[in-house]
């Protein structure tokens, strides 16, 4: 373990890979579920979250298999399948039978699918910015899936995340790209999301007839002005979803947990609490 790199926690064996997760604070369980840009990890994503949810709950967020710090395997196929299959087992290695979830992005496609197959184990759940529907795939999304390592690509990915490009300094291109270079993380990453990228928006998708079984309550969040997963995602999954309720950040891109740290916290706190 290194403590000289927050990105990097505790590690347990999950779907025969080594899977690095981040760990804080004590209570009923919530699990972060990261994005998937390029370089992400569960500490790019979530780190200005869980210190205000490690307040009142034992807060774990994993790198998802294929991305971050968890093991690669050359030869490893990724989908909903084992991703779904990696997330349970992961749950299973760390003793959470059922816990509050949080999903980003991809992560809210991994979510609600956990919902939709293992209901058992969701208590309820927010989704920000998720995919998890079938969309029209975004320019800005196939910008991301589609990433070249380059700092100017990685600069163009980062500035469409946020609706505000000014928080997006050039040390946060710079340790973003530095993250994509990793050895390893673009050879798996090219080959999870390679074009056509359509199919896997639709790879990610939990039918609709699923997702209208769902009981949890839930709680959307979108920003407004996304240009990665569009808005209509969220109005999309609140008609199906009949437990719940939907919030829009204006002013507000891709990051939600990042340009509107505060208010997410917030938000989140309330609703798990309610």
């Amino acid at each position: 373990m290194s403590n000289s790199d927050p990105e990097i926690g505790k590690s347990v064996l999950a779907a025969g890979l080594k899977t690095n997760y981040l760990e804080a604070g004590e209570g009923e369980p919530v699990i972060l579920i990261h994005g998937s840009g390029p370089g992400v990890t569960a500490y790019a994503n979530w780190r200005l979250t869980i210190p205000p949810l490690a307040q009142k709950y034992r807060v774990l967020a994993p790198d998802i298999a294929g991305f971050g710090y968890t093991e690669r395997k050359p030869d490893q196929q990724y989908d909903l399948e084992f991703w779904i299959r990696h997330l349970t087992e992961w749950m299973d290695a760390v003793g959470v039978k059922k816990a509050r979830f949080v999903g980003n992005s991809f992560g809210g496609a991994l979510t609600v699918a956990i919902a939709a197959r293992y209901p058992e184990r969701v208590e309820r759940f927010v989704l920000m910015g998720a995919a998890g529907v079938e969309f029209e795939l975004t320019p800005g999304l196939d910008a991301v899936w589609g990433y070249e390592p380059s700092v100017e690509n990685m600069r163009k990915v980062v500035m469409s995340f946020a609706y505000d490009t000014s928080m997006m300094t050039d040390d946060l291109v710079r340790s973003r790209f530095e993250a994509s270079v990793r050895p390893g993380y673009q050879e798996s990453f090219s080959r999870m999301f390679a074009a056509p990228r359509q199919r896997h928006i639709k790879g990610l998708a939990t039918p609709e007839d699923q997702l209208r079984k769902i009981e949890q309550r839930a709680l959307i969040v979108h920003g407004r002005d996304d240009n990665v997963v569009p808005p209509t995602n969220s109005i999309k999954f609140h008609s199906l979803l009949k437990n719940s309720d939907l919030h829009m950040f204006g002013k507000c891109g891709h990051w939600t947990q990042i340009e509107r740290k505060d208010d997410f916290a917030k938000l989140v706190l309330d609703f798990f609490a309610a």
